[in-house]
């Protein structure tokens, strides 16, 4: 029985049925709450990685200045390896973001159709000041994970023109160039880092808060 459910639940996850797939989960005892925890745990985690990614392709570009000598081909090859995993993270955290704000709208809306029905006036004034204050919360923790996303590409930007000049120009030139571009890239990549931090504690913080609730 359990099988055939999870069977149908991928199906609706292949057919973009978010309603159904939620409402599967709950047959077999994973309530929405606990979904959005857990997405939000691998969006923190995701981005744990593309942070430590970006980290490690400033390292890359920044060896790269010093080079002295020997294959060319071999250094573009390395550099665009980092810029190519940079990217990958970098829409990963993208999924993990829309998946939070789906499973947070099917939260959010049946939390506030089952306010209106309870018949103690007392319990539903409870219920939706928890309501609120979750979604001031959520709504803190999506703005920082938004604004930490919002400055990878134009750091991917620079790494790829930076990688594609070096493939169409395997010389001294294109050394010169990154050297020149070095100080930017520094520059965007620890802001990148301070927003991922950021987003990153405040993943905590919801999650500390929901599990306690």
């Amino acid at each position: 029985m359990r099988l055939n459910i999870l069977i149908t639940l991928a199906f609706f996850v292949l057919a973009g049925c978010s309603s159904l797939y939620y409402s599967g989960l709950e047959q077999i005892g994973i309530p929405k709450r606990d979904v959005m925890v857990h997405r939000v745990e691998k969006a923190r985690d995701t981005q744990q990685e593309t942070k430590e990614q970006f980290k490690s392709a400033l390292a890359q570009f920044t060896a790269i200045t010093q080079f002295k000598g020997g294959n060319l081909q071999d250094t573009y090859e390395k550099l665009n390896a980092e810029y190519q995993a940079s990217a990958n993270k970098a829409n990963e955290v993208n999924k993990r973001i829309r998946d939070i704000e789906d499973v947070s709208g099917a939260l959010f809306r049946e939390w506030e159709e089952e306010i209106t029905q309870y018949s103690s006036p007392s319990l539903k004034a409870g219920s939706q000041k928890k309501l609120t204050a979750t979604k001031a919360h959520y709504h803190q923790l999506i703005s920082a994970m938004k604004n930490a996303e919002s400055k990878i590409q134009p750091v991917l930007n620079v790494f790829k023109d930076q990688v594609l000049f070096l493939k169409h120009n395997l010389n001294a030139q294109a050394i010169g160039s990154l050297k020149g571009e070095l100080g930017n890239i520094k520059s965007d990549v620890s802001s990148l880092i301070l927003s991922m931090e950021k987003s990153i504690n405040e993943a905590n913080a919801f999650i500390k808060t929901m599990e306690a609730k």
